[in-house]
């Protein structure tokens, strides 16, 4: 191991030391060391929370003359991608331009000027995004915003710079797809003339984006009351300008990473536990650091990426990025093995906080616990394996360590969802994390983050439906769309979208049918079992409240004698064999009427017809139950009173315990009477659906750490409970 690293983990195990007798001095600047006893604060200022903004910089310089994008007529030219890229997405890659100005004007409108961007900030940190988010940060700036970054996965996407990445899908003035690419792309150094090839399109590393966007945080500021990293070393617990400006130099922020757990000074111990020695050992950049803009406020922006060195890993050329795993799917739980210090540094942050009376807030890219609303292991068991990327989801003892360290208040992002959760441990420790929904999805939206007292926390979540010129580039989709109509080509085909989606009138209706959209050409097949998909897509919610009545010995297999009475098929199914005397197939009609009958006094006794459940259309259920997976108590407001009602009774009409499912080679039985799926699995669907629109208050809200309680301050909030 390296001198130098071993001589900067000495001095962090140092700087712990010394933060540890709190009552006695604090490491900050000189004024709080020689005076502990906390000061009163005057009013906190709020901090907006802005999460995965996936800014693509939709009018920038690709600084290639093959193809700069479309022209607009005004000098510019439109470098964006194309409808179809966005609408298979789980962000958008254009609008969220227009929606991270309007967040900010917004912010701005309030009074705001400290603003969080807690990761994916940009949309896999190429130089002309990069350039285009820093232009616009720096416009803010000069209006009195101050701007401080987390990273996240897409920022970087690997901890060094990819000179081979690129995209395939920017849109021509033709309405074709165009690939460009960094210059060490294959197919740039084999000079294929489909190719744009420019480092415009390369994705930058740590070092590249802390130079660039150093003043946003990742460098102190000498406005700045304090600033320090993970490794930073004051002497005689004074702060400096000057001292800070030393420490924030990328070469005293890396630490030992190892393809088993983190090395330095923790390597013995690790090696020890796991029984085996630690490999493929690297010195790597933690751009986390702790500021304190205003008097009293402390922003602890944590760098959660994990980048664990791989199969591919070559210590003689230890930079290349193809070296390292991508941190997307590590988050806080390889934290936990390959970021230790992280966890000492954020205790000692935790306990300086409350002995100088500081306001809190910390944010990572990475939620801190499960964001699902407790639902992942109902998820788990009913939908594909993987499926709504539950490899992410914090397992419970990341939770528990994490409440250990004494951090009350935590802003993740990462997952594009608005939630709330809270934990609390055995020793007393209370944990709450929020989830911050992205810019770039239905359910836009930012957090504002208040401090009432010392104890007292309040959360506003504000709500993007209306963004000026959200629809600019409506125009250039209109070509995309005329051309993959008039294609005959079997991928263009494939690739044709509706044409509604350019009739919404705002930035909440763009997204919501962008979700909607997105659900049907994806998430359909992505998560959803065979026979799942097909009875959420076929099914609407008037036939759905039938057959959770329907009670009949007629098979999956008889449905093809019988057609017309429930738009369902055996194609999923194993074909099963006979046993004993099967029903009737006619049969199947007369119990859909009495299942109607059942149906009909459901609705009645909820204050509906029958009919009105017809309204919602198997693409309006898939949709609100993906809107919801990931908007949570803001996809219930969307819904409106009357459609969330409707759910209810839907939730509430299941038999107590359905039937269950018969099984052959890995598949249902087409032996199963047609009843048993529906109710068996559809049970569950709508289970999971009430629990993702009835968790803890994630709109508006009061956190209050004395009490250990979350209290939901939006009077006309809705709920499935």
């Amino acid at each position: 191991m390296n001198v130098r690293f071993l001589n900067e983990r000495k001095a962090a195990k140092q700087l712990l030391s010394l933060c540890l007798p709190l009552a006695l001095i604090a490491c900050g600047n000189s004024k709080d060391a020689a005076a502990p006893t906390p000061e009163p604060v005057a009013e906190t200022p709020a901090v907006a929370v802005m999460s995965d903004v996936h800014f693509e910089n939709v009018y920038g310089d690709l600084k290639n003359a093959k193809f700069s994008g479309i022209p607009t007529g005004d000098g510019k030219f439109a470098t964006i991608r194309t409808m179809y890229a966005q609408l298979t997405s789980t962000r958008l890659f254009n609008e969220n331009y227009f929606a991270f100005r309007g967040a900010l004007d917004d912010a701005y409108a309030r009074g705001i000027r400290l603003v969080a961007l807690s990761g994916d900030y940009s949309d896999d940190a190429q130089p002309v995004n990069i350039d285009g988010i820093a232009a616009i940060l720096k416009e803010y700036q000069a209006k009195g915003m101050r701007f401080f970054i987390a990273p996240g996965n897409h920022d970087p996407n690997e901890p060094y710079d990819d000179d081979e990445a690129g995209k395939n899908d920017f849109l021509t003035a033709e309405g074709k797809e165009q690939k460009v690419y960094a210059v060490n792309y294959s197919g740039c150094k084999s000079q294929d003339a489909t190719v744009a090839c420019t480092n415009q399109l390369m994705e930058l590393g740590y070092e590249k984006l802390i130079a660039q966007l150093g003043e946003f945080g990742y460098m102190p500021n000498k406005a700045d009351v304090y600033w320090e990293t993970p490794f930073s070393s004051y002497a005689n617990a004074t702060y400096t300008y000057d001292a800070a400006l030393s420490s924030a130099d990328v070469k005293n922020r890396q630490f030992e990473i190892c393809a088993e757990g983190e090395g330095g000074s923790y390597k013995a111990e690790g090696e020890k536990t796991l029984g085996k020695a630690f490999t493929k050992c690297t010195s790597i950049i933690d751009s986390s650091y702790l500021v304190e803009p205003v008097k009293g406020v402390w922003l602890l922006s944590i760098d959660a990426n994990v980048h664990i060195p791989n199969g591919a890993f070559d210590p003689v050329n230890a930079k290349a990025f193809k070296g390292f795993d991508g941190a997307g799917n590590a988050g806080w739980n390889k934290v936990l093995t390959h970021k230790k210090h992280l966890l000492a540094w954020i205790k000692t942050v935790t306990a300086r906080a409350k002995s100088q009376g500081k306001r809190l807030i910390a944010f990572s890219h990475y939620p801190t616990m499960d964001f699902y609303a407790n639902q992942t292991d109902t998820m788990k068991a009913v939908f594909k394996s993987g499926a709504f990327q539950v490899a992410r989801v914090p397992e419970q003892a990341t939770t528990t360590a994490l409440a250990a360290t004494g951090m009350q208040l935590h802003m993740g992002g990462h997952m594009h969802f608005n939630g709330t959760n809270d934990y609390k441990d055995a020793s007393g420790n209370y944990f709450v994390n929020v989830q911050s929904p992205s810019l770039a999805v239905f359910g836009a939206a930012y957090k504002i983050v208040k401090y009432k007292d010392q104890d007292t926390v309040d959360i506003e979540t504000v709500s993007l439906n209306n963004v000026a010129r959200y629809n600019e580039l409506f125009k250039y989709y209109q070509t995309e769309y005329d051309y993959l109509q008039n294609s005959s080509l079997a991928a263009d085909v494939s690739k044709r979208w509706s044409k509604d989606i350019l009739a919404t009138k705002s930035y909440g209706e763009f997204t919501r049918f962008y979700f909607g959209e997105l659900s049907r050409l994806r998430f359909m097949d992505e998560y959803w079992p065979c026979e799942m998909k097909e009875a959420a897509t076929s099914l609407d919610a008037k036939q759905m409240l039938i057959l959770s009545q329907l009670q009949t010995q007629v098979t999956f297999a008889q449905l093809k004698d019988i057609p017309g009475v429930l738009p369902l098929t055996a194609a999923c199914m194993s074909k099963g064999s006979v046993s004993g005397t099967p029903a009737s197939a006619s049969q199947l009609t007369a119990d859909w009427t009495v299942a109607t009958n059942k149906a009909t006094q459901l609705a009645t006794a909820a204050g509906y017809k029958l009919d009105d459940f017809a309204k919602i259309s198997a693409y309006e259920f898939y949709g609100d139950f993906h809107r919801t997976v990931y908007a949570g108590e803001l996809a219930l407001r969307d819904m409106g009173t009357d459609r969330v009602k409707q759910y209810k009774v839907l939730m509430n009409a299941f038999p107590a315990s359905p039937a269950a499912i018969s099984m052959l080679d890995g598949k249902p039985s087409d032996q199963n009477a047609v009843n048993v799926l529906f109710q068996n699995q559809f049970k569950q669907v709508f289970s999971i659906l009430k629990g993702l629109g009835s968790g803890k208050p994630s709109d508006r809200f009061t956190v209050n750490f004395k009490t250990q309680t979350l209290t939901n301050t939006n009077t006309s909030s809705a709920s499935f409970n």
